[in-house]
């Protein structure tokens, strides 16, 4: 990999995560549009943006490949979407971005169980020592702060359900989106037409309230695009530092510039996580350099023996 695909793929990287962190502010905007609504437009938007994408770039061969078992397993994907996404825009605008930041946060310890569940993989010594330490950290907001991080919790499983179906499933990540987004679009427009006959949210609503619905689709897509980009161009290694950016300007966007509440108890629970999240991203790279090593060591042996 050259020096300038390393760079764009941290730039690429560096934007996408960065447009995640600061999602809130976007969904802030809407926070007198009710979340159905907000969800039902990003659904229709995105499609709207994604054929056009497809349609620049000549991309539909991949419609060959659907059958029957696919469209199901991709409509199931979208359906853990459809609830991370509309979950994450409630929250947002309920007042519990902090809690949301959460979520994201023990979304790669959440992939880590599914993945020993359903897929019989065996997490690391390292890796269940970061399980146990955020499992400590959510009893404590749970029992010991004496409040049940529910959306954190909604948030990390399905969008780590979505993760796993997306593991198991053929198609590339903008094919893929697509379908998703297609096989929502009939009830999500239909919802639309609906609340328009009864509340005209977006043909009643202000220019600002209307240009942000409408480019829903492309907040949303924009930032996927360049993860996509970044993974082509990026270790795994770099990718699992970076994916931290995003919740962590949530935090700090939920604490500083809405000022929801961050006591010294629930202090202590978000720092158990954190330190979990410190141990998994450590026994990560860890790993990945021991295994680099032996595999050079290998090369080098089998040239030595030539």
């Amino acid at each position: 990999m050259s020096t300038s695909e390393s760079k764009g793929g941290l730039l690429f990287a560096l934007g996408a995560y960065l447009m995640w962190g600061v999602f809130p502010i976007y969904w802030k905007f809407l926070i007198d549009i009710p979340a159905l609504n907000i969800l039902a437009h990003r659904m229709v938007w995105s499609l709207a943006f994604l054929l056009v994408l497809l349609t620049v770039r000549s991309r539909w061969s991949w419609i060959s490949k659907l059958n029957r078992k696919v469209v199901f397993a991709y409509f199931g994907a979208s359906l853990f979407l459809a609830a991370n996404w509309g979950t994450y825009i409630w929250a947002v605008n309920a007042g519990f971005v902090v809690e949301t930041a959460l979520g994201y946060f023990i979304n790669p310890l959440i992939n880590v169980v599914f993945g020993a569940l359903v897929l019989g993989e065996r997490p690391r010594k390292g890796q269940w020592i970061a399980i146990l330490l955020a499992a400590m950290g959510v009893f404590h907001l749970a029992f010991l702060y004496g409040q049940v991080p529910w959306i954190a919790l909604i948030l990390a499983s399905t969008f780590g359900l979505y993760g796993l179906i997306k593991k198991m499933s053929p198609l590339g990540a903008l094919e893929s989106v697509t379908l998703e987004s297609a096989l929502l679009f009939i009830p999500a427009l239909g919802f639309i037409i609906w609340s328009e006959m009864e509340h005209s949210y977006f043909l009643g609503g202000d220019g600002l309230t209307q240009t942000l619905l409408a480019l829903s689709g492309v907040a949303t897509m924009l930032p996927l695009l360049c993860f996509a980009a970044a993974v082509r161009r990026l270790t795994l290694t770099v990718l699992g530092v970076m994916q931290y950016i995003a919740p962590t300007l949530q935090f700090l966007i939920g604490v500083l510039l809405y000022n929801e509440p961050m006591d010294a108890t629930r202090l202590v629970g978000f720092i158990l996580i954190w330190t979990a999240l410190a141990v998994f991203s450590v026994e990560g790279i860890l790993t990945r350099r021991a295994r680099m090593a032996k595999q050079e060591a290998l090369v080098d042996q089998g040239q030595n023996m030539v």
